[in-house]
Parts: C-alpha cells; sequence; structure tokens
C-alpha cells in the first residue's frame, strides 16, 4: 500500500506539469474529431432509432406511467439521449485509453525515467507492433466481458461496479505492459506482474472509477443543449487526462517495482558469488596442505 500511494502521489504532481497538458492536444483533438464526426452523422438517426424502441416498447409503458404519475413526465424527451450517450461511452473509453497508449505513454514513461530513474537499463522486453497486439487483444476480452455481463447491468448495484471493474482491468493490461515495454525483459515483465499482480489490478480499477467521472460530464452535455459544445470537449479531454494520469501512476509503480526487482536479483548474485568463492578457498585449502602450513 505504501508504494501504490508514493507512486499515486508522484503521478498527480507529475500530471498537473505543462508537458502533460502538451502531450495530450494530440489525443484530444483526434478524439474530439471523431465524437464530432460521429455525432453529426450518427447521432439524430441513434436517438431516434432508440426513441421509437422505448416508446414503442411494452416493458417502458409501466414506466411512462409512473413518471406522469410523480409529475416528471418530461423526463421522457432525455431517456433517449441519455440512453445513446451511456452506449457509445464504453467505446470512448475504449479509443481514449488506445490513443494514450500509443501517443502518449511511451513518452510519459521516457520522462519518468529519466528523472527518477535515469540508471535504468533498457532491455527492450516488447516493441510498438507488440504493445499495439496486445491493446488490441486486451480491448477484445474487455468487450467480451462486457456483452457478458449485460444481463446483471439490470441490477442497479452492479450496474455501477462492473463497468469500472472491466475499464480496471483493461487499464491493468494495457498500461502494465506499456510502461515495461521498454525498460524491461519479458521475464522481468512477467515477474513483475505476477509478484504485484493485486496492486496493479488495484491501482487499474482505482482509475476505472476515475474514469466514470467524465461520463457524467459527457451526460450533461446531452442534457444542456446550450452547453453541447463545451461539455462534449471537455468530457473527451477528461478521459485523455486519466489515462495519461494512470500512465504516470502505473509508470512510477512500475518502475519502481523494475528497481526494486533488478537490485534483488544483484544481490542474490554478489551472494551467490560469494559463497562460491568462500567454498572455492575452502575446497583449496582443503586440497593444498601447505596452505594451512605457512613457513
Amino acid at each position: 500500500m505504501k508504494k501504490i500511494l508514493d507512486s499515486l502521489g508522484r503521478a498527480l504532481a507529475y500530471s498537473m506539469h505543462p508537458r502533460v497538458i502538451a502531450l495530450s492536444v494530440l489525443p484530444l483533438f483526434l478524439m474530439v474529431v471523431l465524437a464530432w464526426g460521429a455525432s453529426y452523422w450518427f447521432w439524430d438517426l441513434a436517438v431516434a432509432t432508440v426513441r421509437g424502441w422505448i416508446f414503442e416498447s411494452s416493458l417502458f409503458a409501466m414506466v411512462w406511467q409512473w413518471f406522469e404519475v410523480f409529475g416528471v413526465g418530461d423526463l421522457k424527451s432525455v431517456i433517449a439521449p441519455l440512453v445513446v450517450i451511456f452506449g457509445v461511452t464504453p467505446l470512448v473509453v475504449v479509443l481514449s485509453l488506445l490513443a494514450v497508449s500509443m501517443l502518449m505513454t511511451p513518452a510519459l514513461v521516457n520522462w519518468v525515467a529519466a528523472r527518477r530513474f535515469p540508471q535504468l537499463v533498457r532491455l527492450h522486453g516488447g516493441g510498438w507492433l507488440a504493445s499495439l497486439g496486445w491493446s488490441l487483444l486486451s480491448v477484445l476480452l474487455a468487450i467480451i466481458a462486457l456483452l457478458l455481463t449485460l444481463p446483471l447491468w439490470l441490477i442497479p448495484p452492479l450496474a455501477v461496479l462492473i463497468p469500472p471493474l472491466v475499464w480496471g482491468w483493461l487499464t491493468y493490461r494495457v498500461l502494465t505492459f506499456d510502461v515495461l515495454a521498454e525498460h524491461a525483459s519479458r521475464e522481468e515483465r512477467l515477474a513483475i506482474t505476477r509478484q504485484h499482480r493485486l496492486s496493479l489490478l488495484t491501482m487499474g480499477v482505482l482509475t476505472g472509477l476515475l474514469g466514470a467521472t467524465p461520463t457524467l460530464v459527457w451526460a450533461s452535455g446531452a442534457l444542456l443543449a446550450a452547453a453541447f459544445v463545451i461539455l462534449v470537449p471537455l468530457a473527451v479531454w477528461l478521459y485523455t487526462w486519466v489515462f495519461a494520469f494512470s500512465s504516470l501512476w502505473f509508470a512510477h509503480f512500475a518502475l519502481s517495482a523494475l528497481q526494486a526487482l533488478r537490485h534483488n536479483a544483484g544481490d542474490q548474485g554478489a551472494a551467490s558469488v560469494t559463497s562460491l568463492d568462500a567454498s572455492t578457498r575452502v575446497l583449496g585449502l582443503a586440497s593444498d596442505p601447505s596452505a594451512s602450513n605457512p613457513p
């Protein structure tokens, strides 16, 4: 827990640096262009389709009656946009994570390494293509997990808990690989993952919960039409910042763990050499009687 909190504090301090803000501009620009393009071409159609489905469905007839009884019948007009937003949110989260992973994480890791671990030797255990392949595989597994758990989303507590858990697992998988790809060998990365799996997964889940915050801003953009132009880009930037912060948190924790792993391996190697040298000298004395009886 001490190492988690230490890396958390360092990541928060680093995430406020102008360099991080500057690095977030490119992913933000790409995501905003993608979001606005999708909104322009598909928003009206998606909202109309969902509105027609929920208004014509007999399953929602009782819900609309309750709205009328409690005097909140006007809420029907915002249900469809909210359904579309929460349906699109997983795609936005995944694309934001991939954009940060490809465009920001390598630069952030190099920055942390240069400032805190300048003596850490780079063993290049994973390249850019390996990182991309690992990220895409992890995203595919996360999407499958979301689809398999969709029926559980009808249970209110699970609807709140399942998405952050899935995003947390995805963040843990992607960022652990990315932050160690340049500096650690494959064997070192696997060893760190095994040794610190619970800590890394905890960090991923916490960032997954933090990633739910931009969704509230994203939803407000649909409810407050006048602020839509401002709130949607703000939500996209918040997703970018959350994953940039996550990259820094994982970088501080994982590189520190890598340094400790090599230090312990060096100590064990030195101890083995010392033990071997002592054994050799004892055997040498035993085989050379004159050595124990100097003139």
